[in-house]
């Protein structure tokens, strides 16, 4: 892929989803491959496009050493509402930056989080701090640099997920791989900053084996919801704490046990980073989380299922890998599960909740947007994708989908 393209499903979220039209749609074009990360609407309702992608050569920075960057940088396009370009950025490591999330500041501008695989050079301010690190940049609105933070350690950190909380600071949410005084082989690292950067906490979850943190939500109590991939058994024993004098890193294993290959587990945070309580959902086999959403009766989970009726999973799937969707209370106990299909390989990647007053003036979901697209089982087809959109009310029923054509 030579291009990024605007999310439609972003769009319809935001202009409503009556109509089933596409306003405009935008390609940006590069002669390299870009990898577009998050869609996100700016104060003054416009969008900021960002991802990965590698600078051409005739847009790279001079450098004092003559040493210019050979790998990807982080990528940044702001659009009007009409999808005209306003101006674009790139910050730029010596090797591999790649942007993964970002999120739009109360304040104002954003805060970017990212992985780098660079030392200090170009754009990067600091050291590596060994391996693959968490590179965090705040920006004002027109992409100017605020303030930057790398962190890690020994091992290698990956960035994947950004909230701000009610106090101005932030969770950064990612996954550390082998890490000595970890649990398994991947296990979820979420860091807590305040508004300046400053690192408060971290908190290191896993299991036996693999987990991987997909999305993070702030919650309305200040906390966060963590929605993770796990393919880990429950482990014995009680967390442990390290107080050090800048920061206090929290060890906590987890306590439920999986149900099949994969499951979904949902963990929710307090506002000072700490577990509330956890949950593990999934059949007999592989269920895989993407995505989360806060509704007006708790949390929307979404993800794919290649699981039957088993564990906890009380509907079954028709073809492939179904997309599956639960509804929980705000302590995380069920209210609803539904399975929809596409046919073949069905592929989340995005979910909104469409917010809407009721006749007696209280503010309730009024329905849930989803988007993805489904791939042919072996990609084996020339038209091996489809792209779609799926409405559904408040409950989970359907109410209309729509393919999406490039």
């Amino acid at each position: 892929m030579k291009k990024l393209a605007m999310s439609m499903l972003t769009l319809c979220s935001i202009l409503g989803v009556s109509a089933q039209e596409v306003v405009w749609q935008k390609d940006i074009r590069s002669s390299t491959q870009d990898f577009l990360s998050q869609v996100t609407t700016t104060i003054d309702q416009q969008y900021l496009i960002t991802g990965s992608s590698i600078r051409p050569d005739n847009n790279q920075p001079a450098s004092d050493n003559k040493k210019q960057n050979n790998g990807y940088d982080f990528h940044l396009v702001k659009l009007n509402q009409q999808g005209e370009e306003v101006w674009e950025k790139y910050f730029s490591g010596k090797n591999h930056d790649f942007l993964s999330a970002t999120v739009n500041t109360q304040e104002g501008g954003f805060l970017l989080a990212g992985t780098s695989y660079s030392g200090k050079g170009l754009d990067k301010k600091d050291d590596s701090k060994g391996g693959s690190d968490f590179w965090l940049i705040r920006i004002n609105e027109f992409g100017d640099e605020l303030w930057q933070k790398t962190i890690g350690g020994t091992s290698d950190e990956e960035a994947r997920a950004v909230i701000q909380t009610t106090d101005f600071g932030f969770f950064v949410a990612g996954n550390v791989q082998n890490n000595p005084k970890g649990y398994g082989s991947k296990d979820v690292l979420v860091v807590r900053l305040d508004k300046s950067g400053k690192e408060l906490s971290q908190l290191i979850l896993g299991g036996k084996g693999l987990d991987e943190v997909e999305k993070m939500i702030p919650t309305k109590d200040g906390g966060a919801l963590l929605g993770v991939y796990s393919r880990s058994g429950a482990l014995a024993g009680s967390g442990k704490t390290e107080a050090g004098s800048s920061k206090t890193i929290n060890y906590q294993p987890k306590t439920s046990n999986n149900f099949g290959e994969g499951d979904y587990w949902i963990v929710k945070l307090s506002k000072d980073g700490k577990v509330e309580w956890e949950k593990n959902f999934g059949g007999k086999g592989d269920d895989h989380v993407r995505t989360l959403a806060l509704t007006s009766t708790g949390y929307l989970i979404g993800g794919e299922s290649r699981s039957e009726r088993s564990g906890n999973k009380s509907v079954g799937i028709e073809e492939g890998t179904d997309l599956w969707l639960i509804s929980i209370d705000e302590r995380g106990e069920e209210i609803w599960q539904k399975s929809y299909n596409f046919k073949n390989r069905d592929v989340l990647m995005g979910m909104s909740v469409i917010a809407g007053k009721q006749e007696d003036g209280s503010g309730k979901s009024k329905g849930i947007l989803l988007g993805g697209y489904t791939q042919a089982e072996g990609r084996i087809e020339n038209d091996d994708e489809t792209f779609w959109m799926l409405y559904l009310d408040q409950n989970g029923n359907e109410q209309w989908r729509k393919h999406v054509k490039g």
